[in-house]
């Protein structure tokens, strides 16, 4: 039973009810994903208590179905309402609303859940045979390794921003800056707090998403009420249906590519499926021929964010089981609810209790097809988002954003950092800035400043950047982050334009 395939563990997989359990929070997480705040990690921790009165794969299957339909939940709201549902689907705004907007809902909705699909499926594939292994490529990373992957992901803006590159990276700074509020890591003091306790914990990621992507929108729609707008096409007798095989085959390299990416990611622990699917879109846009076209409507950008995004949960399942070091806030429940079962995360899980851990493998492949036949045969239903008149659709994201902030931490400091970021949200695009860039400072700043942190306290904070330089991983990190930045300025040579003559038109 090295790999999990015995009689036992698919009887144990397709018992009654640990199937009903599957099909329950397949659906449930899907709803949590849809609905803007209300995020996978969130399901979980509400329906935890409830697995304690069941047995462990029933629990287990349970939550990890919950992880896979919210993994894709969020791209309903990201493409049909332009609020990501979840941070993992802040990617998938980028092309999958302007697909809605130009009648392609159906189109995008589809493409979102296979990819979803396929992702999910390579993510249990390398879980189930290379999790020892891959575990131990987490084990090479320490504190050098993480700043300068934060600094690599920071160079994603130039590919996002190619035609505005010093707008794109002052709302970089800008997130980094808002990054730094809350608890001094070193200091153990309260700074850039105003003196509002409910930030000494820092800005919440969720709120901020659901205000940069939901209030602008929402200003929007507000200033268009004199207008009729047009509407996107009613979905409900729309048949989603399976993609053609021409069109499957045509993206199986975005689906290879971006699935990779998500596993690596998912493996880090603390990285996070926001950072996956950008550091996804980010590659598929590099390796596109038309490059330009992406966040007008490309049905690969949404499948890149996806496919990364839902591999991501089965790459951060493989530190949990193997080292008992969760990959995200969602693998550390779930650890926690292990631990509830008396279940040691380590080798005892593929010894002792081999039968639950491969139960609860198996299972995931089951939950990504429940997560698909939901998502082709159910997803229409979720169009009465976009039937609603415009007036009443603002009214309904602003109560659905507000509550979504709420309930992250029962906080209505929450609320107000919604109502903030939404404001700035607003305001930085009225001036031609991208949020985007503002999104990946906020999640790669705080690491950026743990990471050198922990190098400076490793190397006594002498001779820093030769302590770096000499890390083998560290290095590869570099290389990567100077081709990241070099590539734009190449292709924009190539094509003979000045790529900050976008910009200097704008100051001037």
């Amino acid at each position: 039973m090295e790999f999990g395939f015995s009689l036992a563990v698919l009887k144990n997989v397709f018992m009654p009810f640990n199937l009903l359990m599957a099909t329950f929070g397949v659906v449930i997480g899907i709803i949590f994903g849809a609905l803007p705040g209300f995020t996978a990690a969130m399901g979980i921790a509400i329906l935890m208590p409830i697995t304690f009165s069941m047995t462990p794969e029933a629990g287990l299957i349970m939550m990890g179905a919950i992880f896979a339909g919210a993994m894709w939940g969020g791209s309903v709201s990201a493409i049909l309402i332009n609020t990501p549902g979840t941070p993992g689907a802040a990617a998938t705004v980028l092309d999958g609303y302007p697909m809605a907007k130009q009648g392609r809902a159906a189109d995008a909705l589809r493409e979102s859940v296979v990819s979803s699909f396929v992702g999910g499926i390579l993510g249990v594939i390398v879980l189930q045979l290379f999790a020892p292994p891959l575990a131990r490529v987490s084990l090479m990373f320490g504190p050098p390794e993480y700043f300068v992957l934060a600094i690599f992901g920071m160079t994603i803006i130039a590919s996002l921003s190619e035609k505005m590159i010093v707008k794109g990276y002052i709302s970089g700074f800008l997130g980094m800056l808002i990054g730094t509020m809350g608890m001094d890591p070193l200091l153990g003091v309260p700074r850039f707090t105003f003196g509002i306790t409910g930030l000494i914990d820092g800005v919440m990621l969720v709120p901020a998403l659901i205000g940069l992507f939901s209030i602008p929108e929402v200003m929007e729609i507000i200033q268009m009420h004199g207008s009729r707008e047009e509407m996107i096409p009613n979905l409900k007798n729309i048949k989603i249906g399976f993609p053609t095989w021409a069109h499957t085959r045509r993206m199986i390299p975005t689906y290879l590519r971006s699935s990779a990416i998500g596993l690596i990611v998912g493996i880090l622990p603390g990285a996070g499926a926001s950072i996956a699917s950008f550091m996804a879109y980010n590659e598929e846009k590099r390796a596109s021929k038309t490059p330009e076209k992406f966040g007008t409507g490309m049905i690969e950008g949404v499948a890149a964010s996806e496919a990364a995004n839902n591999s991501i949960c089965a790459g951060a399942f493989i530190p949990m089981l193997t080292l008992g070091v969760p990959g995200d806030s969602v693998a550390a429940i779930m650890m926690g609810a292990l631990m509830v079962h008396g279940l040691q995360p380590g080798a005892e899980l593929f010894t002792t209790y081999a039968d639950v851990t491969w139960t609860f493998i198996m299972s995931l492949y089951l939950a990504n097809v429940l997560m698909l036949f939901f998502g082709l045969y159910c997803a229409p239903w979720f169009s009465w988002a976009t039937r609603t008149p415009k007036h009443i659709l603002a009214i309904s994201i602003v109560l659905l954003t507000t509550v979504g902030a709420f309930a992250v931490r029962e906080s209505m400091t929450d609320v107000y950092v919604m109502l903030a970021f939404g404001i700035i949200g607003y305001l930085l695009k009225s001036h031609g800035f991208d949020v985007v860039p503002v999104v990946l400072g906020l999640i790669l700043g705080p690491m950026a400043e743990k990471g050198l942190n922990g190098t400076l306290a490793i190397s006594y904070g002498q001779n820093t950047a030769w302590f770096i330089l000499q890390r083998p991983v560290s290095l590869i990190l570099i290389g990567l982050t100077v081709f990241a930045l070099v590539l734009p300025y190449w292709r924009a040579r190539r094509k003979d334009k000045d790529p900050f003559a976008s910009h200097e038109a704008d100051i001037q």
